[in-house]
Formats: C-alpha cells, structure tokens, sequence
C-alpha cells in the first residue's frame, strides 16, 4: 500500500507536462485515507483525473471536457474521455518517431514498483494523445 501524500507527490512528478507543455493547473490533491487518491490538474477547456483506489490497486486516467468551467456528469461518455478510450483513437495514428520522442522525455524518471509503472505508462500515454487531442477531433 503506498500512502496519499506519496502518491501525489509521484503524480506531481510524472505528470509535470501537463503543467509546463500544456498551461494546466494543479487543482485538486484529494487523499481519502488509505483507500482512494486523485490529482486534478485542470485548464480552461478540460480537467484530468489521475486517480488510484489503493484496496483494488486500480488508477485511471480521466480527461473531462469542461462546459463553462464545470466538470460534466460522468456518465457523459462525449466529455467524460478514459484514457484508455483515447489511446484507441489516437495513438494508432501517431507516427512511430513521435512515440520515440516522447519515449526519451520519459527516460528520466525510475518507477521502483508496480504502481509507479502504471503510472509511468499513464503519463506517456496521455503526453501523446494530448499533443493531437484537438488535431482527431476528440
């Protein structure tokens, strides 16, 4: 079990970009005991949920399209995008070199368990499919 104060020290880290690369802000640090953790960083037009459930060992990924600055019902599939749900429409059409790339932008960092991997993995991830998230439409 990793602790909540931890854990969002290692989002901090991992998901810097969206801070420095894509003007988000840290909104939110939510630490629920031992059992759930989130980091919210948001913009004008979307906010992303990075949020671990640590009982299940489950994180997910969330970018939700923003409607005047306000979240949107999470049962709206339109603005309430899983990062796996983007990775299906985007990261099959990003060439092979810009996957490389961003790759080496990740060396840097040394996940040490499990968790951090998952994590790691999580930030590649979204660091490509917010690079052409306008770009497919999404």
């Amino acid at each position: 079990m990793i602790d909540g104060n931890k854990y969002i020290e290692i989002v901090k880290n991992y998901f810097n970009f969206l801070i420095t690369e894509f003007g988000f802000k840290l909104s939110e640090e939510i630490v629920n005991g031992n059992f759930f953790y989130d980091a919210v960083f948001k913009d004008n037009a979307k906010a992303v949920s990075i949020s671990y459930e640590n009982a299940e060992d489950y994180l997910q990924t969330i970018v939700f399209l923003l409607k005047d600055g306000k979240l949107p019902n999470y049962d709206n599939k339109a603005k309430t995008l899983h990062l796996n749900k983007l990775n299906a429409q985007i990261l099959s059409r990003i060439d092979k070199s810009e996957v490389s790339l961003n790759n080496e932008y990740f060396t840097k960092f040394n996940p040490k368990n499990e968790l951090e991997k998952k994590l790691l993995k999580s930030a590649k991830e979204l660091r490509l499919c917010l690079e052409h998230f306008d770009e497919f439409g999404t």
